[in-house]
């Protein structure tokens, strides 16, 4: 695990932005396309609106979330909708993107086809992670029905779970998809996800999900 820290958190969001772009860059200078896996949640908009903007070549992108919980597009707590908003804009608009809630009735009901969708595009170029304080990555939660098996190296790389206190079922993608991703990148601020990130080192993945994926990331942090 690399650690760094920003002055704050505009530069980590200008530093993060740029980095994840060089990335895509230069896969793409020798590849014929890229993926960007992104999680949900608040914390990663400013890095969204940065990133939206980079000169890339986003026709040949494949951008997908690491989760959604199962609620319209539309919804206020949809991730998507924040995708929409923050990064699939500007520059970026030009992405190929990979909605991860189908309208079917239960998440359950989507896995296969989603694997299939996303099969195309793995290994994940860059992928970006955030954290619960709770230590959740994507929507591998403590306590989460099916964790095992989503951790597990078999797991299909598309679960429906659920989680006491996540409110709606949820769609996520599996550990074998998250943690093997060329480049990745793991965004907190905060002393609370600090001190959450410093404890889930101690701990395994069963406990504190994050931990799957801290091996091979960059964690960038600022207060």
């Amino acid at each position: 695990m690399d650690f760094v820290e920003y002055p704050d958190r505009d530069m980590l969001a200008l530093s993060l932005a740029d980095r994840m772009a060089s990335q895509l860059a230069q896969h793409l200078r020798s590849n014929e396309r890229a993926s960007l896996c992104v999680p949900g949640g608040t914390s990663p908009t400013q890095v969204f609106e940065t990133l939206s903007g980079t000169d890339i070549d986003w026709g040949r992108v494949t951008v997908f979330l690491g989760d959604e919980r199962w609620v319209d597009g539309d919804h206020k707590r949809s991730n998507s909708r924040l995708l929409r908003r923050h990064l699939l804009k500007d520059r970026a608009q030009d992405a190929n993107y990979i909605d991860l809630y189908t309208g079917d009735g239960q998440p359950d009901d989507a896995t296969d086809m989603l694997s299939g969708m996303l099969s195309p595009y793995l290994p994940i170029t860059v992928i970006l992670l955030g954290m619960g304080n709770d230590m959740h990555t994507a929507s591998l939660f403590p306590g989460a029905d099916h964790l095992a098996e989503a951790l597990s190296a078999t797991a299909p790389p598309v679960m429906a779970i659920r989680a006491e206190g996540a409110d709606e079922p949820r769609i996520t993608l599996t550990r074998p998809v998250l943690s093997n991703a060329i480049h990745t990148h793991l965004l907190i601020m905060g002393p609370e996800k600090r001190e959450a990130l410093e404890r889930a080192q101690k701990m395994e993945p069963i406990d504190a999900p994050i931990r799957a994926f801290l091996d091979q990331a960059t964690v960038h942090w600022a207060e």
